[in-house]
């Protein structure tokens, strides 16, 4: 077996445990919460139905893997600690220096989604913001920190961030040389967005008209994270990024806890 396809298999497991995660999910509570589908029979059955997600989502992260495990070397991008353990070298090691950088940045990124929450609150619908509360006590905490933390930094740094740099460099570069700071600066911010636009669905789920208030609201916090997930992906490894995102999550089932 080669080192790429060591490399595969270990990123794509570690997301796939995200991907699964999604069987701890009450679908009932769910579409209870949010009204645009309150009332409205599943289609299938809702084992099936997670099924089909599973499917459908390891099917993204399996492209956003093979896309990451061959284009991000070129560009010099890196996830040390796998791409240790695929070597079958002491993965420990590559991972000990990504550890800190990732905390500080979990407790940014966690600060980067509960400041401005604490903030755009009083400019919010009141009852998008009890529809909005509701919804984040009903998310299984282990949903979120292997989803959140593995499956969607694998989609959206080691794979779209990865293809942004790439196509960069490989367009406007020719493939020569080091990729200029602009091509990642530009991927992190366009990354960055798009996993701020990505949430907007949810957001419109909740049965609330999306007003300018929601929409700017949605985009810049979660947009933050990405900007400081993408930066210690950039600096550090696709593993910093990762613990950044798993330790953000805690701190807002904290800030959820008690009632933030």
């Amino acid at each position: 077996m080669t080192f790429k396809t060591r490399l595969f298999l270990i990123l794509w497991v570690a997301g796939m445990t995200g991907v699964v995660s999604v069987m701890l999910l009450d679908l009932s509570a769910l579409m209870a919460n949010l009204p645009v589908t309150a009332g409205a029979a599943l289609p299938f059955p809702p084992l099936v139905v997670k099924l089909l997600n599973i499917i459908e989502t390891g099917g993204l992260l399996l492209c956003a893997v093979l896309v990451g495990v061959g284009l991000a070397s070129p560009v010099q991008l890196s996830a040390p600690a796998a791409e240790a353990a695929a070597r079958k070298e002491n993965w420990p090691a590559a991972l000990r220096p990504q550890i800190l950088p990732g905390l500080i940045g979990g407790l940014a990124g966690g600060l980067g989604v509960v400041l401005p929450w604490l903030l755009w609150k009083p400019f919010l619908p009141v009852m998008f913001v009890v529809r909005a509360e509701r919804l984040n006590k009903a998310l299984p905490f282990l949903m979120r920190l292997l989803y959140g933390g593995i499956t969607e930094e694998l989609l959206l740094r080691w794979g779209v961030m990865t293809l942004l740099v790439w196509l960069a460099w490989r367009l406007l570069q020719r493939g020569q040389g080091r990729p200029r700071v602009i091509w990642f600066v530009s991927a992190i911010i366009i990354s960055s967005v798009v996993f701020g636009l990505g949430h907007l669905p949810l957001a419109y789920a909740l049965g609330v008209p999306l007003t300018p208030a929601i929409v700017s609201y949605v985009v810049v916090a979660n947009a933050l994270f990405g900007l400081i997930a993408g930066y210690l992906y950039w600096k550090k490894g696709l593993e910093s990024a990762i613990i950044a995102h798993m330790a953000t999550h805690v701190l807002l089932e904290t800030a959820i806890y008690f009632g933030t």
